[in-house]
């Protein structure tokens, strides 16, 4: 029986440093940290994609095209994986006391990604899965590249023209490189720098609603990870499907990406519409909206909203809040307010956990990052 041919993303995180890191550190203390951050990776990653295997000091997953409804969503993947990984490099290095090299050493690493939408066979031999094609050749050979040399980055994104079409994303502002592999020919890349984008996420503004600050707070247990929760509350076809009645559509993108100045629309009948705005932007962190609704051209309630996605049950579940600040508000506004939100959020939120499974479990993603690490790991063993 003949293996089926499929596309879909092919991808590639990387620690880059990690080979000199070894060379130079004590190799116990080492691969605890290259363990805990590879853990981390595959943790935010196999919610979306699928673990391929690990290689060395990388992660090799894929996601098919038919499991992804909006190619921006893998863009959102790698700067929430770097966020994640970098405050996770600066959380061991401020906290530990060991003085050993290796320990000593953590700043140094980084991580790149490297990004491509192409075919591939999935090849069973002893049952071991391995992704086949000479798209899975042209992802690995990427990683052997110019970038660096030319821009001097340690830490980046750098996405193939077919994978950016593919996502329909334009390619402006980002740097643009052509590689030339044997038997593969010209490549056209384009990359961003990850730990300038992380310096502007740290540095700007936040729309931040604490405890203290909200009118409002709602809090949920979804049975979903915090990816597949992230991308069914902020997609607006998703948003349409849990929502029984009301339409999302999206207004404008600043830059051709979903960000701070997004304006989605929501027509709810009847002459009600909402409008919201997008004030801060965390991928899987995070998000807030000015949200201003009317209906027939008379102002009706005007508040910011900010949802916050926290992961629990070893990743397998998302513990989401919900914290709302009115524009204008009293009392009466603030007694009743909980209680018409719960009313018609409670079942919206219910239909996306029950929507989000249901595309799961037909994709057969399955949420244990860790058993898919073990997985791997066996693979591996396997093949030497």
């Amino acid at each position: 029986m003949s293996a089926k041919t499929s596309q879909g993303y092919l991808l590639i995180s990387d620690i880059t440093g990690y080979t000199s890191y070894v060379a130079q550190t004590e190799l116990e203390h080492s691969q605890e940290v290259l363990t805990e951050l590879l853990e981390l990776l595959v943790r935010m990653m196999t919610p979306i994609a699928t673990l391929s295997k690990l290689e060395g000091d990388a992660v090799f997953v894929y996601a098919p095209a038919d499991q992804v409804d909006r190619g921006e969503l893998i863009f959102e993947m790698i700067e929430a994986c770097y966020y994640a990984f970098r405050d996770r490099v600066t959380s061991i290095d401020r906290g530990t006391t060991c003085t050993c090299n290796a320990c000593r050493a953590i700043p140094t690493l980084d991580l790149k990604f490297l990004v491509h939408f192409g075919e591939y066979i999935i090849q069973s031999i002893s049952s071991i899965n391995e992704l086949v094609g000479s798209d899975v050749n042209l992802v690995h050979r990427l990683t052997k590249n110019r970038l660096r040399e030319e821009t001097g980055w340690t830490a980046y994104a750098m996405f193939t023209e077919n994978c950016l079409q593919q996502m329909e994303l334009p390619s402006e502002g980002m740097h643009p490189l052509v590689e030339t592999y044997d038997h593969l020919g010209d490549v056209s890349t384009f990359s961003i720098d990850l730990r300038e984008r992380y310096a502007q996420m740290i540095e700007n503004r936040k729309a931040y609603i604490t405890e203290k600050e909200a009118d409002v707070t709602l809090e949920y247990e979804l049975d979903i990870p915090v990816p597949v929760a992230w991308e069914w509350v902020t997609n607006v076809q998703k948003r349409t499907l849990a929502s029984d009645g009301p339409t999302w559509s999206t207004f404008s993108r600043t830059g051709g990406r979903t960000g701070v100045g997004t304006t989605n629309h929501c027509a709810h009948g009847k002459g009600e519409i909402s409008v919201e705005t997008i004030l801060d932007w965390r991928p899987f962190k995070y998000f807030t909206v000015d949200n201003q609704a009317k209906i027939e051209e008379n102002s009706a309630m005007d508040m910011i909203n900010m949802h916050e996605f926290k992961s629990i049950a070893d990743g397998e579940k998302t513990h989401l809040i919900i914290r709302t600040k009115f524009h204008k508000t009293n009392f009466l506004m603030k007694l009743i307010a909980p209680m018409m939100a719960r009313s018609m959020l409670t079942k919206y939120y219910r239909n996306i956990e029950s929507m989000a499974k249901a595309e799961m479990n037909k994709s057969q993603l399955k949420p244990n990052a860790q058993l898919r690490m073990e997985q791997a790991a066996a693979q591996n063993s396997g093949e030497k």
